[in-house]
């Protein structure tokens, strides 16, 4: 069983590690502890109950005007298969329409864990501009391979 709810400051150390694992293996951007202190009240957590282990992580970044970006979508692989990674969605995107976002993206590797949850690929030219602004701390830019998906509401 597990819990969902937006990260405390306790929680950065698994969030950091969970993250860039991940990114080791040039799957996602790493993220520096002072970069995860900054935005860490984008986050939604998933906790194992039993444990109190976090287990998962996602974030909602607004980019624009009723934009909004789910990033940093990492789920320790010993966890994979649970729905973790859905149900960590469906939070950032509950938080999102609070908000008032009327469009999501996300640039992933994983199309079809994203298709599952409701995105479609676009072309990355259709997005603003002001998206790609963490594009230029990547190792890829400006040859960036991932795909570009959107959810609109």
């Amino acid at each position: 069983m597990f819990e969902y709810r937006h990260a405390t400051f306790a929680d950065v150390e698994a969030i950091f590690h969970l993250i860039n694992d991940f990114a080791a293996e040039g799957l996602m951007l790493s993220k520096s502890y002072s970069t995860l202190y900054e935005i860490l009240p984008e986050f939604v957590v998933a906790v194992e109950v039993e444990s109190g282990k976090v287990v998962g992580c996602g974030a909602l970044h607004c980019t624009w005007a009723e934009l909004a970006e789910i990033r940093s979508l990492a789920v320790s692989k010993d966890f994979h298969r649970n729905g973790i990674g859905g149900e960590i969605v469906k939070c950032l995107l509950e938080d999102g329409k609070k908000l008032g976002v009327k469009k999501f993206f996300t640039l992933t590797y994983n199309t079809k864990f994203f298709e599952s949850v409701g995105f479609e690929i676009v072309p990355k030219e259709t997005l603003s501009p002001k998206t790609w602004r963490d594009c230029l701390d990547c190792p890829h830019f400006p040859n960036c391979s991932e795909i570009a998906m959107t959810l609109e509401i």
